[in-house]
């Protein structure tokens, strides 16, 4: 069930108007009871001969943030719970939208979800300029449940409506007053007051009564609506390729307008109750909730520290990187300092910054005005004499132990005190890399996803010496510049990178032993990884793939795969995308076509390896290819897991989501292996363990579970519990 704090008070005022304010902090979610509260208030002004008419509010400053999440676990569970269609047809249709007594929304802060769908069912709907009015559900494997395919097609029309819905993209108070959405934009002091008249001037005939539902002005001749439709559904197809609740959403669209408004409700209720209980439904609340825990860190978030106030921020390195990771925080209104050895790389780096910041502006989603203020926070320094106020460093320089070293080294020379000390590497060991200085309680990795501006991860490594207060320093800025964090233990490759070396590394096992390279990405592709391992390394550049493969091979070699491939293609001066040839070629525009010569060099490289072609592996099914590229990497995020690298499996879901593309409706790296379930996945490994090596054979971690039929997400405790 929802919250029980949650619930709706009711006030009715001199002027006849009852006020209905939903309270459920923090967003007003509408709760299962929060949802009997509001027709109890509303059964009650509807019987009340003092009661004209309605408005309905959210509390503090947010109208609702729609259906309460949290009870989709009893969705999930409960065989006796109130069913959408009730909700949707008995509360928000047959209660609020045909009451006798006409009914205003205000809106303010947010109308997402059934909370716009309670607002649409409203006679009209008064909002402040920027509040925040959407549809979302699509994000969560679902379809609006109260309505909202049947309202938004009537109230916007049916090509934005599909656009809000398919998207999950809200719209501003001050759109959705120009698409029709809300009929009147109000200041917050005055949402209330102008709301009450608004509700007395449809009692009084002077606005139109208006039930959402019945409207017909905006919606298509059918023909063309179809025509739309259409058009609609060839576009999801090729998007999301492996996603049914987009279409499912298109066709309770269409019933409505074919069969009536009425018929649509009915459909969308047992299209929701389906897709509610779906894997997709249940991988992506699984995201939600893993995405809302990963700030949650036992015994660093549970002390009561209160994060220290991050003023200016130091950048070493203008290159890909850190240029990225400086226009993140600059577009948080961080002040930054960027540190280049010369003239010439300070301007290269500026000058990404800027392009990064252009790029934004051409797409809309920077002004000139706000670019020119985000710009001025830049500074750049060619020494460390700048660094005397600093109260943060990220280090961005290439991979490199002794100049990374050295870099430490001075940065406590010049920084406060109390300056954080941070490392964007992506593999080398943070003890390592603060060896020769005396501060290791202010050494932490804060390891961005390239492009850092653009990616949503940011994994934040601590050392034993971190602490606490470090810790709760960085989870603090990570919000600020809207990342998702991730705290992790410190080790070669910390977590996001040590699961995925395998990836790139089981592919070239494949390949060598006889599998298609090309075959290989297009079936990843198809899984709904953003590239397959080939792509990947023409993009990451292969002097990156070699140098971070070196890493693991000094310090796991009993299970890393040693292939010459790479080595060879780098002699022929191919070095991925940069050079427009690595396992693909490359035009102008950067768009990969398979090199027919890619074969010599594969044969070449299974010379020198000693490897000869497995017949079995030439013949690979799409579901063996999967399982072989993607099952080492589950392996991999046991022993993560099991050193405690990570603190809950949920960690590596969403890292492995944020980080490396892991489709999101597949529920992330771990909950999708316990969706095959750890015996199979054990069985698998070990059998390709006896032909193909060690690369292959099974953790301690993973044969435990096995062994007892333990879920791999599942935590100590639970594993415990369940002996």
């Amino acid at each position: 069930m929802g919250s029980s704090r949650g619930h709706t008070l009711m006030e009715v005022g001199p002027d006849g108007v009852a006020l209905i304010t939903i309270v459920n902090p923090p967003v007003n979610s509408l709760s299962f009871d929060v949802l009997r509260s509001l027709k109890e208030s509303y059964d009650q002004a509807l019987q009340r001969e003092d009661v004209k008419a309605i408005v309905v509010t959210g509390a503090k400053g947010k109208f609702s943030g729609g259906f309460d999440i949290s009870a989709f676990g009893s969705i999930h569970e409960a065989k006796e719970r109130p069913q959408p269609g009730w909700i949707s047809v008995e509360i928000i249709t047959d209660t609020i939208e045909a009451a006798r007594k006409p009914s205003v929304a205000a809106i303010d802060g947010l109308a997402l979800g059934g909370g716009l769908e309670l607002a649409m069912a409203c006679n009209a709907r008064l909002s402040t300029p920027t509040a925040q009015l959407g549809l979302p559900e699509l994000q969560l494997g679902i379809i609006p449940g109260f309505g909202g395919t049947q309202r938004l097609p009537r109230l916007v029309g049916l090509t934005k409506a599909l656009e809000m819905m398919l998207t999950s993209k809200p719209v501003k108070g001050k759109e959705a007053f120009s698409l029709g959405l809300v009929d009147g934009l109000v200041s917050p002091d005055e949402l209330v007051n102008s709301a009450r008249q608004w509700a007395l001037d449809i009692l009084g005939r002077r606005r139109p009564w208006v039930a959402s539902l019945y409207k017909t002005d905006k919606l298509e001749p059918l023909g063309e609506a179809r025509e739309i439709l259409k058009f609609a559904r060839d576009q999801t197809r090729k998007r999301a390729p492996n996603l049914q609740h987009p279409l499912v959403c298109i066709d309770v669209i269409e019933a409505g307008i074919v069969s009536g408004p009425r018929a649509g409700l009915w459909k969308e209720a047992e299209s929701f109750e389906g897709l509610v209980n779906s894997d997709t439904c249940k991988s992506l609340i699984h995201v939600f909730f893993s995405q809302r825990g990963s700030s949650k860190v036992p015994g660093v978030t549970d002390r009561g520290l209160v994060p220290r106030r991050v003023k200016k921020v130091a950048i070493l390195g203008g290159g890909l990187m850190g240029s990225g990771i400086a226009t993140a925080l600059i577009l948080s209104n961080y002040p930054v300092i960027l540190k280049e050895v010369n003239e010439k790389f300070l301007d290269a780096g500026i000058n990404r910054i800027k392009a990064n910041l252009q790029s934004r502006v051409k797409k809309g989603r920077l002004t000139t005005e706000n670019f020119e203020r985000v710009i001025s926070l830049l500074k750049g320094s060619l020494n460390y004499e700048d660094f005397g106020d600093v109260d943060m460093v990220i280090e961005a320089v290439v991979e490199n132990v002794s100049l990374k070293q050295q870099i430490f080294s001075d940065l406590e020379k010049y920084c406060p005190p109390h300056c954080i000390l941070a490392s964007n590497t992506s593999t080398i060991d943070l003890n390592l890399i603060g060896e020769k200085t005396k501060s290791q309680d202010r050494i932490v990795g804060a390891h961005f996803f390239s492009p850092a501006h653009v990616m949503p991860l940011l994994e934040i490594v601590r050392t034993k010496h971190t602490s606490p207060q470090v810790i709760v320093d960085l989870l603090d800025i990570a919000k600020k510049i809207k990342k998702t964090p991730v705290v992790v233990g410190n080790c070669t490759g910390f977590a996001v990178n040590r699961m995925f070396f395998p990836y790139t590394q089981a592919g070239l096992l494949l390949v060598e032993h006889g599998a298609d390279v090309y075959q290989i990405d297009k079936v990843i592709t198809k899984f709904g990884m953003p590239m397959g391992p080939f792509r990947l390394a023409d993009l990451v550049g292969f002097g990156v793939a070699v140098a971070t493969g070196m890493q693991f091979m000094e310090n796991f070699p009993e299970r890393t795969y040693k292939s010459m491939l790479i080595p060879l293609l780098q002699e022929d001066k191919r070095a991925g995308e940069t050079t427009r040839k690595g396992f693909y070629l490359y035009d102008d525009k950067r768009k990969a076509r398979p090199d027919p010569e890619l074969k010599n060099f594969i044969e070449k490289s299974r010379s020198i390896s000693g490897v000869s072609v497995d017949p079995k592996l030439a013949k690979l099914q799409e579901k063996d290819i999967i399982e072989m590229i993607f099952f080492p990497v589950v392996n991999e995020a046991c022993r993560v897991l099991d050193e405690g690298i990570a603190v809950k499996a949920a960690d590596l879901d969403i890292s492995s989501v944020m980080g490396m593309g892991f489709p999101p409706y597949r529920g992330g790296i771990i909950f999708w292996a316990d969706s095959l379930g750890s015996k199979y996945i054990y069985s698998r490994l070990e059998k390709w363990s006896e032909s193909y090596g060690e690369f292959f054979k099974p953790c301690s971690y993973l044969a435990a579970r096995a062994a007892k039929g333990i879920p791999l997400g599942a935590s100590v405790e639970q594993a415990k519990s369940r002996l």
